[in-house]
């Protein structure tokens, strides 16, 4: 390993190697100038910002050893106190921790190296230096010795110091924080370049087998960009950074991002990335571009408006705050909307996606026994810890959330007769919380929405509070869209999607066979006694495979008793029980008037 070395070295720095591309294994040494003379000890992050599971990167530590490097030759034992802290013996001058870490998570939250790219979050690789998070380090990132990567490149937001043409080298970070919110890219990439309100932006997009349509995606994401920026600095149209990229990796199935200060990482479906002389499919790169503006809305609300209860960040434990709501349900509220307001999504297409959320919410039993606020608390041991039971038990904060933004948009603006709206409550917590980076306090709307509205708001926010988000009631969005603008209706089901209602399971393929991964509440497949794990293998004596299930169930009769046969452990049951269609939730559509 030959790090590149300055000649100014902060008191403490990090050297990444992508070492071994066939075992997917890092090597990263820490240098650190000053340790504590006591014993210094060393912590590796429990889990990272924007991703609320305690994943323990720490196991993924196969080998850590320590040195003097005033006597290099000198093994310094290292204590373990628990599987995620060590510490070194009393010392005086300057160390070297080297690890081997595993990296082979190909998600956006952890670090990954394999013969074609490599990726890193600091948090999965970069042991802290307790008590002295605070101070500025250093970050070498060096080329694999491999000839397989000769052409690798790097991409990140890192400050630089000295690096080479391919981006390896020195970089800077103003402290362990900083440091952590810059993901890593490396190897080949396609590159899409623009400006949005005299920022540069650029997309670095690894994954795609043939040439991206650049133009497309730049005129596009410049769009979606320009018009965020613009809500939250209508007049100066000035961005809280001078360059934002987006890392994204396009995979066979997968999606999903995580936000950071001036960049996100992004995982999605090589489909959904518009390419040269590949079937087009407009709706799937509708989605991609609604995941690009929600983790780039998140760069306001959450990196810079952030709760009090994350600051700082504890990161060898859970966080807690009852505000997810916010920070996820308005930003999954803003992320199409904007869409809609750049013009990269009709009017039609808009409302579509926002009645497929109502409805998808209110199919949900765990609508009725989990309020957004407790939601939002539990997020750590439900939302990320998803089982069997999660739609009967859990209500999502993103969904429910962005119906809750909805809401109180639509209220806001027949408050005050469209003088104001939501954005107007936007832009008041951007220059109160996010230029500031004073956090929000738990119950900190209450002082703004009375600043911004006036003390005749409050009683409809304290029933939205009350009732909707530290309550279970569905909201009556149905009753607050103005009738002259948008067409409020029942959605007329075809008798297929109703009977797939009334049963209320939800399956995977097993082989041909057709296998419950959830049964909800208050549906035929509950009366009937079945159980997630169950094998259904007949429904009035029709066999039952996971393809020709639309198929037996469109033959079914409404009302009509239903002997339901099926398998649990090995062993055959049969159940009767009534096909009740009457109860399946109202469902709604929207249409422009």
């Amino acid at each position: 390993m030959n790090p590149i070395i300055s000649q100014d070295y902060p008191a403490i720095e990090y050297t990444i190697w992508p070492a071994d591309l066939h075992g997917h294994r890092f090597q990263v040494k820490l240098r650190i100038e000053n340790p504590d003379p006591a014993g210094q000890v060393l912590q590796m992050p429990s889990w990272i910002p924007g991703s609320y599971l305690i994943r323990d990167f720490s196991k993924h530590i196969e080998t850590i050893a320590a040195h003097s490097l005033k006597q290099p030759d000198q093994k310094l034992e290292l204590e373990r106190i628990n599987n995620d802290q060590w510490r070194l013996p009393c010392i005086n001058g300057p160390v070297e921790v080297l690890a081997t870490i595993y990296a082979f998570d190909p998600s956006v939250r952890a670090a990954y190296l394999d013969t074609e790219r490599a990726f890193l979050n600091a948090t999965s690789l970069c042991l802290s230096v307790c008590g002295q998070e605070n101070i500025p380090c250093a970050l070498v990132l060096v080329p694999p010795n491999a000839a397989d990567a000769q052409f690798w490149a790097v991409q990140t937001t890192l400050r630089s110091a000295k690096i080479d043409s391919k981006g390896f080298g020195f970089y800077l970070a103003e402290n362990y924080a900083d440091l952590i919110d810059h993901p890593v890219a490396m190897g080949q990439f396609q590159l899409v370049e623009w400006k949005s309100q005299g920022v540069a932006h650029s997309m670095a997009i690894q994954g795609c087998i043939h040439p991206i349509q650049v133009k497309r995606l730049a005129e596009d994401l410049e769009a979606i960009c320009s018009s965020t920026i613009a809500l939250f600095e209508p007049k100066s149209k000035r961005a809280p950074f001078n360059r934002y990229l987006f890392l994204v990796n396009a995979v066979v199935s997968g999606y999903g991002g995580l936000e950071h200060r001036n960049s996100t990482a992004l995982l999605c479906r090589r489909d959904q990335v518009p390419q040269a002389e590949v079937a087009f499919d407009e709706k799937a790169y509708q989605e991609f571009l609604g995941l690009c503006s929600h983790e780039y809305f998140h760069a306001w609300l959450v990196k810079r408006i952030q709760a009090k209860a994350f600051q700082p960040y504890r990161l060898n434990r859970r966080n807690h705050t009852r505000l997810l709501w916010l920070f996820e349900g308005f930003t999954s509220y803003y992320d199409d909307l904007q869409l809609f307001r750049s013009k990269r999504i009709d009017l039609k297409t808009y409302l579509g996606i926002i009645a497929d959320n109502w409805n998808a919410i209110l199919r949900s039993p765990g609508r009725n026994k989990q309020s957004l606020a407790d939601s939002s608390f539990d997020a750590w041991t439900k939302y990320y810890q998803a089982d069997e039971n999660t739609p009967n038990s859990v209500v999502s904060y993103y969904g429910k959330g962005a119906l809750l933004a909805l809401g109180l948009d639509l209220q806001i603006r027949n408050f005050t007769k469209g003088r104001k709206s939501l954005d107007d409550l936007m832009r008041l917590i951007w220059q109160e919380h996010g230029l500031t980076m004073n956090g929000i306090e738990e119950n900190g709307l209450d002082t703004l929405i009375s600043r911004l509205l006036g003390s005749g708001f409050q009683k409809i926010w304290s029933q939205f509070k009350t009732e909707y988000i530290f309550g279970t009631a569905d909201l009556p969005l149905e009753k607050w869209f103005n009738p002259r603008l948008i067409k409020v209706s029942s959605k007329s089901l075809a008798k297929l999607e109703m009977v797939k209602l009334a049963f209320g399971i939800r399956y995977t393929d097993d082989k041909g066979w057709l296998r419950l991964t959830h049964v909800l509440d208050g549906g035929v497949a509950q009366a009937a006694g079945l159980a997630p794990g169950d094998l259904i293998s007949s429904v009035n004596g029709q066999r039952v495979t996971s393809s020709r299930w639309d198929k037996v169930i469109t033959s079914l009769t409404m009302d009509q008793d239903c002997i339901v046969c099926f398998y649990r452990q090995d062993l055959e049951h049969e159940r009767m029980v009534n096909l009740n269609v009457h109860q399946t939730p109202k469902q709604y559509q929207l249409s422009v008037v």
